[in-house]
């Protein structure tokens, strides 16, 4: 079938202003560079897909909420979770919690950033983790919540499994699974 003159550049045009409009929206996401103590790693944002998450994240980066806090939480082939504590394991002070935005469609896979909450399923405020595996249990289930993903890590996954596979215990008022030698986040900084 022969398409006439006309019609092939209405194609033509439709096809690339989709992938000019999908590469902008995709050069468009926010990056952060969270450094620790042991290396540092880039986060991409999903504004789109987790717009109140990615805000609020946004929101105490500038402010330098992060800056001297703890990954206080770190579970080998699990998560690593930080952002909540100062260096003498004080919780820092928050705003109220963040709608749940866990239905969005993105999956806690490898490498994909989650904002941790209480059993409350609005409850995420600062404290944030990082899969290092795939952890399909985080995902929302038909009869419950899920734990948001809000962005992935693009740059230094190597440092986040360092962090992962640090001795672990019972340290300030954590039980378990709490760094025996702290890891720093020593701030966190908006790239784009």
């Amino acid at each position: 079938m022969r398409i006439p003159g006309f019609a092939r550049l209405l194609a033509l045009s439709a096809a690339l202003l989709f992938g000019f409009s999908s590469l902008a929206s995709a050069q468009s996401a926010p990056r952060v560079r969270v450094e620790t103590t042991l290396g540092n790693f880039v986060i991409e944002l999903d504004p789109q897909r987790s717009p109140l998450t990615v805000a609020s994240f946004l929101e105490y980066v500038k402010a330098g909420h992060y800056t001297d806090t703890v990954f206080h939480r770190v579970i080998g082939n699990f998560v690593v979770q930080g952002g909540g504590y100062d260096a003498k394991y004080v919780e820092k002070p928050t705003r109220p919690g963040t709608p749940n935005e866990s239905g969005n469609g993105l999956s806690n896979r490898r490498g994909t950033v989650g904002l941790a909450r209480t059993g409350e399923p609005h409850s995420g405020t600062a404290q944030f983790y990082v899969n290092l595996a795939d952890n399909a249990a985080l995902d929302p289930q038909p009869s419950r919540w899920g734990y948001t993903v809000f962005g992935h890590v693009v740059e230094g996954m190597n440092v986040v499994d360092d962090i992962g596979a640090v001795a672990t215990g019972s340290l300030g008022p954590f039980d378990r699974d709490a760094p025996l030698q702290p890891i720093m986040i020593k701030r966190v900084e908006v790239l784009k």
